[in-house]
């Protein structure tokens, strides 16, 4: 806003192409004009008078005395200007200044700075308005306030006091429209609040989630692992794990749970929970944990919710796997003389059927063997043209880094899918490599 009296500024186009440029820039209005015949005569009336807060007294390189003054609960302020006699400035004195005060209750205020010898030209009345049509009318406007029977309010009060120049201001309440804005205004911030709230607790959730996955890598003397978990959003339903089974043996776990978001991540912690409150009798049964697995899953899930889950049991003493695979996909076995096996299902997935039961497979791993366990957010990840990275680049990855250790291998591997996939990530990347040494 350009102040009354002062010329436009002289940034030209430049000034409006780079705020133009930069739409977030804080703007906001600041100061206001007013012509008057003595500063401190008028600033004495702001002061005492009104309540006003001194903002600035100082004088400017020019000479000149810059005094101004705001409202107590007001952002922009009144600069107090004595203009030079016989300017165009100097006869605006005493005139209508277009200034406009809002308050909540018109008449308190009147009260309070009459009191003070505020001179008001009108004191506090309805402000109306008219209808030519009663159509024009709100929907809500009563009938015994249209033309010809009563005008209908405007929605608020008005008042217009003079200064000690006589330079008049306007006082008005809030109106119904200010009051519809308001509303609007605290539903905004209601619902930004909302958003922050549920942004926070999303965070916390992330942070909790983070957690339930492998804090530590119980050892092994002839196998190297690793794995990682990259959420494509706060909270997801991928999960992978390891299990200390005893007497040197290692449940390796990955899993994938219908859906995402927060119910997919609340899935994914009940099926940790019930895998690691069962695992104690993995051990010599199973298929027993994963049949006791399955019949938790189902009861405390919700229906049409399941789980694809890959369970394998490494024996460190002989090297000996077994494993189940529940309707997830097959994992991969590369071979030291690079020949590739796959580990593929032997049952359905888990928590669709309370009757359920599996079948184990059984390899033995040999030193330079490899094995992968993924989940479809690595095979289904796609390029700009759509074409999904696939299993075939997986193998043609592990095989291109099979030389790297366990750790290096899988941050390589994961690269590739993210090089592959550069643009927003769809679905959660998680993976297992175990090397066997």
């Amino acid at each position: 806003m350009t102040p009354m009296g002062s010329s436009p500024s002289s940034y030209g186009t430049d000034g409006a192409a780079f705020r133009a440029s930069r739409p977030d820039l804080y703007l906001r209005l600041h100061c206001v004009n007013i012509f008057v015949r003595d500063q401190d005569r008028s600033l004495r009336f702001y002061l005492d008078q009104l309540g006003f807060h001194l903002a600035f007294d100082t004088r400017l390189q020019s000479g000149d005395r810059w005094v101004a003054v705001a409202p107590p609960d007001g952002s922009a302020i009144l600069s107090l200007v004595v203009p030079k006699p016989n300017s165009r400035e100097y006869n605006l004195i005493g005139r209508s200044t277009q200034v406009v005060f809002v308050t909540e209750d018109v008449a308190a205020k009147f009260q309070e700075w009459s009191k003070r010898g505020v001179r008001f030209q009108l004191a506090p009345r309805l402000k109306r308005i008219k209808y030519e049509r009663p159509e024009q009318a709100p929907a809500s406007t009563p009938s015994s306030m249209l033309l010809g029977e009563q005008e209908p309010i405007w929605g608020g009060v008005f008042a217009r006091f003079r200064d000690v120049d006589g330079n008049s201001f306007s006082l008005v309440s809030f109106d119904e429209m200010t009051q519809a804005v308001e509303a609007q205004r605290r539903a905004t911030t209601e619902k930004l609040e909302s958003e922050r709230r549920a942004a926070q607790e999303l965070e916390i959730a992330k942070q909790v989630q983070a957690r339930l996955f492998p804090q530590t890598l119980p050892p092994l003397k002839t196998l190297e692992y690793a794995g990682t978990c990259i959420q494509a959003h706060k909270v997801g339903g991928d999960y992978y794990d390891y299990l200390d089974l005893g007497q040197g043996r290692l449940g390796l776990v990955i899993g994938d749970i219908s859906g995402k978001g927060i119910a997919a991540a609340l899935l994914m912690a009940n099926l940790q929970a019930n895998l690691r409150s069962q695992c104690a009798i993995a051990l010599d049964q199973p298929q027993r944990l994963l049949r006791s697995v399955n019949r938790l899953f189902c009861e405390n899930t919700p229906d049409g919710a399941f789980a694809t889950l890959f369970f394998a049991e490494y024996d460190d003493n002989v090297g000996r796997l077994r494993y189940a695979n529940c309707g997830h996909l097959s994992a991969l076995l590369l071979r030291g003389d690079n020949t590739l096996e796959r580990l593929d299902s032997t049952a359905t997935v888990l928590g669709i059927f309370k009757e359920w039961d599996c079948s184990i497979g059984e390899c033995q791993l040999h030193p330079g063997d490899t094995l992968a366990l993924y989940t479809d957010g690595i095979t289904e990840s796609y390029n700009c043209a759509e074409e999904e990275f696939g299993e075939s680049r997986l193998i043609e990855a592990l095989r291109r880094h099979r030389e790297l250790p366990s750790p290096a291998l899988l941050a390589s591997i994961v690269a590739d899918v993210q090089r592959f996939s550069p643009h927003e990530q769809h679905d959660d990347i998680t993976l297992i490599i175990a090397k066997c040494g």
